[in-house]
Protein backbone atom coordinates (compact mmCIF):
# COMPACT_ATOMS: atom_id res chain seq x y z
CA UNK A 1 0.00 0.00 0.00
CA UNK A 2 1.39 3.61 -1.36
CA UNK A 3 2.19 6.24 1.68
CA UNK A 4 -1.04 8.44 -0.13
CA UNK A 5 -3.28 5.39 0.15
CA UNK A 6 -2.10 4.49 3.52
CA UNK A 7 -3.28 8.12 5.17
CA UNK A 8 -6.52 8.17 2.82
CA UNK A 9 -7.31 4.89 4.36
CA UNK A 10 -6.77 6.34 7.86
CA UNK A 11 -8.80 9.17 7.07
CA UNK A 12 -11.84 6.55 6.10
CA UNK A 13 -11.42 5.76 9.46
CA UNK A 14 -11.75 8.43 11.42
CA UNK A 15 -14.51 9.56 9.39
CA UNK A 16 -15.93 6.42 10.66
CA UNK A 17 -15.09 6.56 13.93
CA UNK A 18 -16.52 9.94 14.46
CA UNK A 19 -19.73 9.32 13.30
CA UNK A 20 -20.63 6.87 15.96
CA UNK A 21 -18.02 8.48 18.92
CA UNK A 22 -19.00 11.47 20.86
CA UNK A 23 -16.66 14.58 21.01
CA UNK A 24 -16.74 15.54 24.38
CA UNK A 25 -14.07 17.87 24.09
CA UNK A 26 -10.54 19.37 25.52
CA UNK A 27 -12.71 20.66 28.87
CA UNK A 28 -14.94 18.09 29.69
CA UNK A 29 -12.66 15.14 30.92
CA UNK A 30 -14.98 13.51 33.47
CA UNK A 31 -17.57 13.50 30.76
CA UNK A 32 -15.89 10.88 29.32
CA UNK A 33 -17.61 8.20 31.54
CA UNK A 34 -20.47 8.50 29.38
CA UNK A 35 -18.56 7.56 26.46
CA UNK A 36 -20.11 3.95 24.95
CA UNK A 37 -18.07 1.20 23.53
CA UNK A 38 -18.31 -2.05 22.71
CA UNK A 39 -17.34 -4.29 25.66
CA UNK A 40 -16.21 -1.76 27.34
CA UNK A 41 -16.73 -0.10 30.73
CA UNK A 42 -15.29 3.44 31.54
CA UNK A 43 -14.80 3.08 35.07
CA UNK A 44 -13.02 6.82 35.47
CA UNK A 45 -12.56 9.38 33.81
CA UNK A 46 -10.35 12.39 36.09
CA UNK A 47 -8.33 15.72 35.38
CA UNK A 48 -5.12 15.34 36.95
CA UNK A 49 -3.17 17.77 38.01
CA UNK A 50 0.53 18.70 36.84
CA UNK A 51 3.06 16.75 39.37
CA UNK A 52 0.19 15.98 41.23
CA UNK A 53 -0.05 11.73 39.75
CA UNK A 54 0.42 8.71 42.21
CA UNK A 55 0.69 5.47 41.52
CA UNK A 56 -1.86 3.35 43.14
CA UNK A 57 0.86 0.62 43.33
CA UNK A 58 3.23 0.49 45.92
CA UNK A 59 5.96 2.70 44.99
CA UNK A 60 9.69 1.64 44.87
CA UNK A 61 11.69 2.33 48.20
CA UNK A 62 8.50 4.04 49.49
CA UNK A 63 8.92 7.00 47.56
CA UNK A 64 7.33 7.84 44.16
CA UNK A 65 9.64 7.60 41.14
CA UNK A 66 10.99 11.13 40.25
CA UNK A 67 9.59 11.01 36.96
CA UNK A 68 5.55 11.26 38.24
CA UNK A 69 6.40 14.81 39.40
CA UNK A 70 7.05 15.63 35.74
CA UNK A 71 4.01 14.79 34.77
CA UNK A 72 2.41 17.53 32.96
CA UNK A 73 -1.66 17.97 33.59
CA UNK A 74 -3.75 14.79 31.85
CA UNK A 75 -6.86 13.42 31.37
CA UNK A 76 -6.57 10.04 33.37
CA UNK A 77 -9.33 7.41 31.88
CA UNK A 78 -9.56 3.84 33.19
CA UNK A 79 -11.81 1.49 31.63
CA UNK A 80 -12.62 -2.38 31.94
CA UNK A 81 -12.86 -4.48 28.70
CA UNK A 82 -14.51 -7.61 28.01
CA UNK A 83 -14.33 -9.02 25.01
CA UNK A 84 -15.43 -12.70 26.13
CA UNK A 85 -16.40 -14.57 28.86
CA UNK A 86 -14.40 -14.58 31.70
CA UNK A 87 -12.37 -11.83 30.31
CA UNK A 88 -11.78 -8.63 32.19
CA UNK A 89 -8.82 -6.24 30.80
CA UNK A 90 -8.00 -3.14 32.83
CA UNK A 91 -6.80 -0.40 31.03
CA UNK A 92 -5.97 3.16 31.53
CA UNK A 93 -5.55 5.72 28.79
CA UNK A 94 -3.92 9.15 29.61
CA UNK A 95 -4.67 12.15 27.45
CA UNK A 96 -2.82 15.44 27.74
CA UNK A 97 -4.61 18.79 28.56
CA UNK A 98 -2.51 20.21 26.53
CA UNK A 99 0.23 20.39 24.43
CA UNK A 100 -0.70 17.21 22.90
CA UNK A 101 1.67 15.55 20.08
CA UNK A 102 -1.15 14.29 17.88
CA UNK A 103 -0.07 10.37 18.62
CA UNK A 104 -0.21 7.45 20.72
CA UNK A 105 2.49 5.68 22.46
CA UNK A 106 1.36 2.80 23.84
CA UNK A 107 3.73 0.99 26.72
CA UNK A 108 4.03 -3.02 27.28
CA UNK A 109 4.30 -4.82 30.39
CA UNK A 110 7.18 -7.02 32.25
CA UNK A 111 7.09 -10.55 33.29
CA UNK A 112 3.44 -11.86 33.93
CA UNK A 113 2.17 -8.01 33.74
CA UNK A 114 -0.71 -8.01 36.22
CA UNK A 115 -0.71 -3.90 36.33
CA UNK A 116 -0.76 -1.40 34.46
CA UNK A 117 2.92 0.32 33.68
CA UNK A 118 2.88 3.80 34.89
CA UNK A 119 6.16 4.61 35.32
CA UNK A 120 6.32 3.91 31.38
CA UNK A 121 3.58 5.72 30.95
CA UNK A 122 4.46 8.85 32.79
CA UNK A 123 7.78 8.97 30.00
CA UNK A 124 5.48 8.79 27.09
CA UNK A 125 2.91 11.73 28.39
CA UNK A 126 5.74 13.67 29.64
CA UNK A 127 7.22 13.34 26.09
CA UNK A 128 3.81 14.80 24.63
CA UNK A 129 2.58 11.25 23.93
CA UNK A 130 -1.29 9.96 24.76
CA UNK A 131 0.02 6.74 26.18
CA UNK A 132 -2.17 3.37 26.69
CA UNK A 133 -1.26 0.65 29.26
CA UNK A 134 -2.99 -2.50 30.18
CA UNK A 135 -2.77 -5.26 33.54
CA UNK A 136 -3.10 -7.74 30.13
CA UNK A 137 -6.27 -9.32 31.78
CA UNK A 138 -5.63 -10.73 35.40
CA UNK A 139 -4.47 -8.40 38.76
CA UNK A 140 -0.79 -9.18 40.20
CA UNK A 141 2.29 -9.82 38.38
CA UNK A 142 3.09 -13.62 40.40
CA UNK A 143 2.48 -16.15 40.88
CA UNK A 144 0.62 -17.25 37.59
CA UNK A 145 -2.28 -18.31 39.85
CA UNK A 146 -4.74 -16.79 36.94
CA UNK A 147 -3.58 -19.43 34.53
CA UNK A 148 -5.26 -22.75 35.94
CA UNK A 149 -8.67 -23.39 34.62
CA UNK A 150 -8.94 -19.63 32.79
CA UNK A 151 -7.71 -20.21 29.04
CA UNK A 152 -9.43 -16.90 27.95
CA UNK A 153 -7.27 -15.35 30.52
CA UNK A 154 -4.59 -16.83 28.98
CA UNK A 155 -5.46 -15.93 25.54
CA UNK A 156 -5.79 -12.21 26.93
CA UNK A 157 -2.07 -12.10 28.29
CA UNK A 158 -0.68 -14.04 25.41
CA UNK A 159 -2.07 -11.48 22.24
CA UNK A 160 -5.54 -10.38 22.98
CA UNK A 161 -5.27 -7.40 25.28
CA UNK A 162 -2.88 -5.52 23.80
CA UNK A 163 -4.89 -5.55 20.82
CA UNK A 164 -8.52 -4.37 22.67
CA UNK A 165 -6.65 -2.05 24.54
CA UNK A 166 -5.31 -0.48 21.48
CA UNK A 167 -8.90 -0.23 19.72
CA UNK A 168 -10.29 1.09 23.24
CA UNK A 169 -7.19 4.16 23.35
CA UNK A 170 -7.85 4.56 19.86
CA UNK A 171 -11.64 5.50 20.38
CA UNK A 172 -11.01 7.43 23.89
CA UNK A 173 -8.14 9.36 21.88
CA UNK A 174 -11.22 10.30 19.33
CA UNK A 175 -14.17 10.93 21.76
CA UNK A 176 -11.76 13.34 23.53
CA UNK A 177 -9.77 15.48 20.75
CA UNK A 178 -12.15 15.06 17.63
CA UNK A 179 -9.70 13.09 15.79
CA UNK A 180 -7.76 9.28 16.08
CA UNK A 181 -3.63 9.72 16.57
CA UNK A 182 -2.04 10.62 13.59
CA UNK A 183 0.45 7.82 14.24
CA UNK A 184 0.13 4.85 17.19
CA UNK A 185 3.51 3.48 18.50
CA UNK A 186 4.26 0.49 20.51
CA UNK A 187 6.78 0.32 22.98
CA UNK A 188 7.94 -2.67 25.33
CA UNK A 189 10.83 -4.75 26.57
CA UNK A 190 11.16 -8.29 27.56
CA UNK A 191 7.35 -8.98 27.89
CA UNK A 192 6.73 -5.40 26.74
CA UNK A 193 9.07 -6.73 23.41
CA UNK A 194 7.00 -9.63 22.90
CA UNK A 195 3.73 -7.78 22.87
CA UNK A 196 5.42 -5.86 20.71
CA UNK A 197 6.07 -8.31 17.85
CA UNK A 198 2.70 -9.71 18.68
CA UNK A 199 1.15 -6.68 17.40
CA UNK A 200 3.65 -6.61 14.21
CA UNK A 201 2.65 -10.16 13.69
CA UNK A 202 -1.04 -10.41 14.67
CA UNK A 203 -2.41 -6.77 14.07
CA UNK A 204 -0.78 -4.70 11.19
CA UNK A 205 -2.69 -2.56 10.96
CA UNK A 206 -2.44 -1.30 15.28
CA UNK A 207 0.79 0.83 15.06
CA UNK A 208 2.98 2.55 12.64
CA UNK A 209 6.45 2.34 14.51
CA UNK A 210 7.24 -0.47 16.91
CA UNK A 211 10.21 -0.25 19.38
CA UNK A 212 10.60 -3.60 21.15
CA UNK A 213 13.51 -4.38 23.27
CA UNK A 214 15.13 -7.76 24.57
CA UNK A 215 11.41 -9.28 22.83
CA UNK A 216 10.64 -12.59 25.44
CA UNK A 217 9.83 -14.45 21.92
CA UNK A 218 10.06 -18.01 21.27
CA UNK A 219 8.67 -18.17 24.61
CA UNK A 220 8.74 -22.14 25.55
CA UNK A 221 11.86 -22.01 24.48
CA UNK A 222 12.99 -19.11 26.15
CA UNK A 223 11.38 -20.08 28.89
CA UNK A 224 12.44 -23.68 28.83
CA UNK A 225 16.08 -22.45 28.43
CA UNK A 226 15.79 -20.44 31.74
CA UNK A 227 14.35 -23.61 33.44
CA UNK A 228 17.33 -25.60 32.07
CA UNK A 229 20.05 -23.10 33.77
CA UNK A 230 18.37 -23.25 36.74
CA UNK A 231 18.97 -27.09 36.58
CA UNK A 232 22.48 -27.02 35.00
CA UNK A 233 23.52 -25.87 38.48
CA UNK A 234 21.70 -27.79 40.83
CA UNK A 235 20.99 -31.25 39.30
CA UNK A 236 24.68 -31.62 40.80
CA UNK A 237 24.67 -29.24 43.31
CA UNK A 238 28.59 -29.28 42.75
CA UNK A 239 28.16 -27.51 39.94
CA UNK A 240 26.39 -24.52 41.76
CA UNK A 241 28.71 -21.53 40.83
CA UNK A 242 28.61 -19.11 43.97
CA UNK A 243 27.80 -15.36 43.13
CA UNK A 244 31.08 -14.46 44.79
CA UNK A 245 32.63 -15.67 41.86
CA UNK A 246 30.70 -14.23 38.67
CA UNK A 247 32.89 -10.93 39.27
CA UNK A 248 35.65 -13.51 39.15
CA UNK A 249 34.87 -15.25 35.91
CA UNK A 250 33.66 -11.85 34.33
CA UNK A 251 37.24 -10.52 35.00
CA UNK A 252 38.49 -13.12 32.99
CA UNK A 253 36.60 -12.57 29.97
CA UNK A 254 37.19 -9.09 30.13
CA UNK A 255 41.28 -10.01 30.49
CA UNK A 256 40.78 -12.24 27.82
CA UNK A 257 38.37 -10.09 25.32
CA UNK A 258 38.05 -6.90 26.38
CA UNK A 259 40.78 -5.58 23.66
CA UNK A 260 39.60 -7.38 20.63
CA UNK A 261 37.61 -4.43 19.26
CA UNK A 262 40.01 -2.02 20.00
CA UNK A 263 39.41 -0.55 22.60
CA UNK A 264 40.16 -1.33 26.67
CA UNK A 265 36.86 -0.08 27.77
CA UNK A 266 35.69 -2.95 29.99
CA UNK A 267 32.85 -3.90 27.55
CA UNK A 268 32.81 -6.21 25.08
CA UNK A 269 31.67 -4.84 21.84
CA UNK A 270 30.78 -8.08 19.88
CA UNK A 271 31.13 -10.71 23.14
CA UNK A 272 30.56 -13.57 19.61
CA UNK A 273 33.93 -12.47 18.98
CA UNK A 274 35.36 -13.56 22.26
CA UNK A 275 36.15 -17.23 22.99
CA UNK A 276 37.36 -17.60 26.48
CA UNK A 277 37.57 -21.12 28.18
CA UNK A 278 35.79 -21.34 31.59
CA UNK A 279 38.98 -23.87 31.85
CA UNK A 280 41.48 -21.20 32.26
CA UNK A 281 39.76 -20.75 35.50
CA UNK A 282 40.10 -24.45 36.67
CA UNK A 283 41.15 -24.74 40.46
CA UNK A 284 44.84 -26.25 40.33
CA UNK A 285 44.04 -28.01 43.57
CA UNK A 286 41.21 -27.79 46.28
CA UNK A 287 37.98 -25.39 45.13
CA UNK A 288 39.36 -21.75 45.59
CA UNK A 289 37.34 -17.97 45.57
CA UNK A 290 39.34 -17.30 42.52
CA UNK A 291 39.05 -20.46 40.34
CA UNK A 292 36.06 -22.74 39.24
CA UNK A 293 35.92 -26.43 39.96
CA UNK A 294 35.65 -28.86 36.87
CA UNK A 295 31.98 -29.30 37.61
CA UNK A 296 31.68 -25.15 37.92
CA UNK A 297 33.93 -25.41 34.77
CA UNK A 298 31.25 -27.28 32.79
CA UNK A 299 28.30 -25.82 34.41
CA UNK A 300 29.89 -22.22 32.88
CA UNK A 301 30.54 -23.97 29.63
CA UNK A 302 26.59 -24.84 28.86
CA UNK A 303 25.29 -21.57 30.14
CA UNK A 304 27.47 -20.04 27.34
CA UNK A 305 26.57 -22.79 24.82
CA UNK A 306 22.96 -23.26 25.39
CA UNK A 307 20.35 -26.08 25.84
CA UNK A 308 20.79 -28.73 22.55
CA UNK A 309 18.94 -31.27 21.21
CA UNK A 310 20.64 -35.09 21.18
CA UNK A 311 21.65 -34.31 17.77
CA UNK A 312 23.58 -31.26 19.09
CA UNK A 313 20.78 -28.74 17.57
CA UNK A 314 20.72 -25.66 19.72
CA UNK A 315 17.40 -25.31 20.97
CA UNK A 316 17.47 -21.95 22.51
CA UNK A 317 20.82 -19.76 22.46
CA UNK A 318 23.44 -19.63 25.39
CA UNK A 319 24.29 -16.20 27.53
CA UNK A 320 27.02 -14.25 25.85
CA UNK A 321 31.00 -13.85 26.92
CA UNK A 322 30.16 -10.36 29.63
CA UNK A 323 27.34 -11.54 30.79
CA UNK A 324 28.30 -13.10 34.11
CA UNK A 325 27.75 -10.46 36.56
CA UNK A 326 23.94 -11.11 36.17
CA UNK A 327 23.57 -15.04 36.09
CA UNK A 328 22.15 -15.05 39.73
CA UNK A 329 18.93 -14.37 37.27
CA UNK A 330 18.36 -17.89 36.01
CA UNK A 331 21.70 -20.00 38.17
CA UNK A 332 20.86 -18.39 41.44
CA UNK A 333 19.72 -20.23 44.39
CA UNK A 334 15.77 -21.10 41.99
CA UNK A 335 14.41 -21.15 38.63
CA UNK A 336 13.12 -17.64 37.57
CA UNK A 337 9.77 -17.82 38.33
CA UNK A 338 8.18 -16.60 35.00
CA UNK A 339 9.62 -19.77 33.32
CA UNK A 340 9.43 -22.08 36.19
CA UNK A 341 5.54 -21.04 36.24
CA UNK A 342 5.13 -21.40 32.68
CA UNK A 343 6.07 -25.07 32.50
CA UNK A 344 4.40 -25.96 35.95
CA UNK A 345 0.85 -24.18 35.46
CA UNK A 346 0.76 -23.91 31.64
CA UNK A 347 2.33 -26.56 30.31
CA UNK A 348 1.94 -29.33 32.47
CA UNK A 349 -0.74 -27.80 34.49
CA UNK A 350 1.04 -29.73 37.52
CA UNK A 351 1.64 -27.41 40.56
CA UNK A 352 3.59 -30.05 41.60
CA UNK A 353 6.21 -30.30 38.84
CA UNK A 354 9.64 -30.10 39.43
CA UNK A 355 12.11 -27.99 37.56
CA UNK A 356 14.87 -30.65 38.39
CA UNK A 357 13.51 -33.68 35.96
CA UNK A 358 13.47 -31.12 33.21
CA UNK A 359 14.38 -32.94 30.24
CA UNK A 360 15.47 -29.75 27.68
CA UNK A 361 14.68 -31.67 24.12
CA UNK A 362 11.72 -33.69 25.52
CA UNK A 363 9.77 -30.78 27.17
CA UNK A 364 10.55 -27.99 25.09
CA UNK A 365 8.77 -30.06 22.42
CA UNK A 366 5.75 -30.40 24.48
CA UNK A 367 5.63 -26.46 25.41
CA UNK A 368 5.64 -26.17 21.87
CA UNK A 369 2.62 -28.28 21.77
CA UNK A 370 0.88 -27.11 24.52
CA UNK A 371 1.73 -23.18 24.61
CA UNK A 372 3.62 -22.53 21.49
CA UNK A 373 0.70 -21.16 19.26
CA UNK A 374 -0.13 -19.04 21.84
CA UNK A 375 3.14 -17.47 23.32
CA UNK A 376 6.04 -17.56 20.98
CA UNK A 377 5.80 -15.15 18.58
CA UNK A 378 8.26 -15.97 15.92
CA UNK A 379 6.35 -15.65 12.78
CA UNK A 380 8.24 -13.92 10.53
CA UNK A 381 6.30 -12.78 7.92
CA UNK A 382 5.89 -8.92 8.81
CA UNK A 383 4.50 -8.12 4.71
CA UNK A 384 1.31 -6.76 6.36
CA UNK A 385 2.93 -4.45 8.22
CA UNK A 386 5.97 -3.11 6.24
CA UNK A 387 3.23 -2.94 3.07
CA UNK A 388 1.54 0.17 5.00
CA UNK A 389 4.54 1.99 6.06
CA UNK A 390 5.25 0.05 9.48
CA UNK A 391 8.54 0.08 10.78
CA UNK A 392 10.23 -2.29 13.47
CA UNK A 393 12.86 -1.09 15.88
CA UNK A 394 14.61 -3.81 17.87
CA UNK A 395 16.97 -3.18 20.43
CA UNK A 396 18.87 -6.53 22.37
CA UNK A 397 21.74 -5.57 25.33
CA UNK A 398 24.79 -8.00 24.74
CA UNK A 399 25.07 -8.45 28.59
CA UNK A 400 21.41 -9.82 28.89
CA UNK A 401 21.49 -12.54 31.48
CA UNK A 402 17.94 -13.43 31.18
CA UNK A 403 16.90 -13.16 27.68
CA UNK A 404 20.04 -14.63 25.58
CA UNK A 405 20.95 -11.51 22.87
CA UNK A 406 20.74 -14.13 19.79
CA UNK A 407 17.33 -15.03 20.05
CA UNK A 408 16.86 -11.53 18.81
CA UNK A 409 19.25 -11.72 15.96
CA UNK A 410 17.34 -15.21 15.22
CA UNK A 411 14.06 -13.60 15.06
CA UNK A 412 15.46 -10.51 13.13
CA UNK A 413 17.56 -12.67 10.53
CA UNK A 414 14.37 -14.62 10.12
CA UNK A 415 12.73 -11.68 8.77
CA UNK A 416 15.02 -11.28 5.95
CA UNK A 417 15.41 -14.47 5.10
CA UNK A 418 11.59 -14.92 4.51
CA UNK A 419 11.28 -11.53 2.90
CA UNK A 420 14.38 -10.49 1.47
CA UNK A 421 17.13 -8.02 3.00
CA UNK A 422 16.33 -5.62 0.16
CA UNK A 423 12.68 -6.05 0.82
CA UNK A 424 12.78 -5.07 4.35
CA UNK A 425 16.08 -2.74 4.78
CA UNK A 426 13.73 0.49 5.22
CA UNK A 427 11.65 -1.45 7.72
CA UNK A 428 12.99 -3.04 10.33
CA UNK A 429 16.21 -2.58 12.35
CA UNK A 430 18.57 -4.38 15.22
CA UNK A 431 20.39 -2.69 17.77
CA UNK A 432 22.83 -4.97 19.41
CA UNK A 433 23.98 -2.91 22.66
CA UNK A 434 27.25 -3.57 24.20
CA UNK A 435 27.35 -3.82 27.93
CA UNK A 436 23.31 -3.44 28.49
CA UNK A 437 22.03 -6.13 31.00
CA UNK A 438 18.04 -6.88 30.56
CA UNK A 439 16.36 -3.90 28.90
CA UNK A 440 18.63 -1.19 31.03
CA UNK A 441 22.06 -0.96 33.20
CA UNK A 442 25.48 -3.01 33.17
CA UNK A 443 28.65 -1.62 31.98
CA UNK A 444 27.84 -0.22 28.45
CA UNK A 445 25.87 2.75 26.89
CA UNK A 446 22.74 1.92 28.54
CA UNK A 447 20.62 4.87 28.15
CA UNK A 448 19.18 6.16 24.59
CA UNK A 449 15.91 7.05 22.97
CA UNK A 450 14.32 4.64 20.54
CA UNK A 451 10.98 6.15 20.25
CA UNK A 452 12.43 9.47 18.75
CA UNK A 453 14.59 6.80 16.37
CA UNK A 454 10.64 5.46 15.66
CA UNK A 455 8.89 8.80 14.99
CA UNK A 456 11.85 10.16 12.36
CA UNK A 457 11.76 6.97 10.83
CA UNK A 458 8.02 6.40 10.79
CA UNK A 459 7.05 10.22 10.26
CA UNK A 460 10.19 11.79 8.57
CA UNK A 461 11.51 8.58 6.97
CA UNK A 462 14.83 9.23 8.25
CA UNK A 463 15.88 5.30 8.92
CA UNK A 464 18.16 5.42 11.72
CA UNK A 465 21.91 4.63 10.77
CA UNK A 466 22.85 5.07 14.70
CA UNK A 467 21.52 6.06 17.67
CA UNK A 468 23.50 7.95 20.24
CA UNK A 469 23.72 6.32 23.62
CA UNK A 470 25.48 7.07 27.08
CA UNK A 471 26.77 5.45 30.21
CA UNK A 472 25.36 7.44 33.31
CA UNK A 473 26.79 6.97 36.70
CA UNK A 474 25.75 8.74 39.79
CA UNK A 475 23.63 11.09 37.52
CA UNK A 476 26.33 11.91 35.32
CA UNK A 477 27.11 10.95 32.13
CA UNK A 478 30.75 9.41 31.59
CA UNK A 479 30.84 7.72 28.59
CA UNK A 480 29.06 8.49 24.66
CA UNK A 481 28.91 5.78 21.83
CA UNK A 482 26.71 4.98 19.01
CA UNK A 483 24.37 2.34 18.41
CA UNK A 484 24.52 0.88 15.43
CA UNK A 485 22.64 -1.21 13.09
CA UNK A 486 22.94 -4.89 13.10
CA UNK A 487 25.61 -6.02 12.38
CA UNK A 488 27.56 -3.23 11.93
CA UNK A 489 29.25 -2.36 15.62
CA UNK A 490 30.64 0.45 16.78
CA UNK A 491 34.51 1.09 15.53
CA UNK A 492 37.34 3.55 16.97
CA UNK A 493 38.62 5.90 14.36
CA UNK A 494 41.86 5.97 15.90
CA UNK A 495 41.95 9.17 18.10
CA UNK A 496 40.50 10.75 20.45
CA UNK A 497 38.49 10.23 23.96
CA UNK A 498 37.18 6.06 23.87
CA UNK A 499 34.53 7.88 25.53
CA UNK A 500 33.48 10.44 22.81
CA UNK A 501 30.67 8.86 20.62
CA UNK A 502 32.52 11.26 17.86
CA UNK A 503 35.15 9.28 17.82
CA UNK A 504 33.56 6.20 16.47
CA UNK A 505 32.11 4.65 13.05
CA UNK A 506 29.39 2.14 12.30
CA UNK A 507 31.03 -0.62 10.28
CA UNK A 508 30.75 -4.10 9.54
CA UNK A 509 33.45 -6.09 10.77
Amino acid sequence: MTRPTLLFTKLLFALAVCAIVPVFGASNCERLTELKLRNTTITMAQTVAAGAFNSPLPPPKGKQPPSFRNVPAFCRVGATLTPVGDSEIKIEVWLPESGWNGNLQSVGNGAWAGTVSYPAMATALTAGYATASTDTGHTGGNPATFVPGHPEKVIDFSYRAVHEMTLAAKAIINARYGSNPKYSYWNGCSTGGRQALVEAQRYAADYDGIVAGAAAIDTTHLQGAQVWSAQVVHKDEASYIPPAKYAVLHAAVLEACDELDGVKDGVLENPTKCHFDPQKLLCKDADAPSCLTATQVEAARQLYAGPRDSRGKSLFPGLERGSETGWATLSGTKPMALADETYKFLVFKDANWNYLNFNAERDIATGDKMAGALMNAIDPNLKPLFSRGGKVLMYHGWADPGIAPHNSINYYNSVIETLGKSAVSNSIRLFMVPGMGHCQGGDGTSTFNMMDAVSAWVEQRKAPDRIEASRVRGGKTDRTRPLCPYPQVAVYKGSGSTDESANFSCKVQ
